[in-house]
């Protein structure tokens, strides 16, 4: 499982290489032998990118026979509620309204401010009884993060 992974990633880094606005969110071979491909780019990623990645790697497994039997490809973004995987997606959402839900369990919200490579900033209303909302700037690092989404108002 790990060697297709691996070679998929290889495949994907290849075709999206002069595009430096795409960036790989995951790439999993389920048992149920879907294998699947998060892209996500700093303005979206349309239909068009996942289906060029989608016939790119497709081609190239089966030219090298990489996965002995059958199986389902399946190209798309992570959804607008999905769970950041990684750096990038932090970075692409600075500005952004996010839950951030923390080991302990409790729940940050607010506007992402920064990321670097060990913390988060999130920019948080508090609304005390009897006074104005004040906004708190939280350092959240990393490894006290269980999870960290977009979240949608309408």
């Amino acid at each position: 499982m790990q060697d297709v992974e691996k070679r998929v990633v290889e495949l994907i880094q290849e075709k999206i290489a002069d595009r430096e606005d795409l960036f790989i969110v995951s790439v999993k071979m389920h048992p149920n032998k879907i294998l699947e491909i998060l892209l996500d780019g700093d303005n979206g990623v349309n239909i068009d990118d996942c289906a060029q990645v989608s016939r790119h790697v497709g081609y190239h497994l089966e030219e090298e026979n990489v996965v002995d039997n059958a199986y389902r490809l399946e190209v798309s973004s992570p959804g607008i509620d999905a769970n950041f995987v990684n750096l990038r997606q932090y970075q692409k959402n600075i500005g952004r309204t996010v839950q951030v839900k923390l080991n302990d369990n409790t729940k940050v919200e607010g506007k992402l401010t920064a990321v670097d490579d060990t913390k988060i900033n999130v920019l948080q209303k508090i609304k005390e009884k009897g006074k104005k909302v004040q906004e708190v700037e939280k350092e959240l690092p990393f490894d006290q993060i269980k999870a960290t989404k977009v979240v949608i108002s309408f």
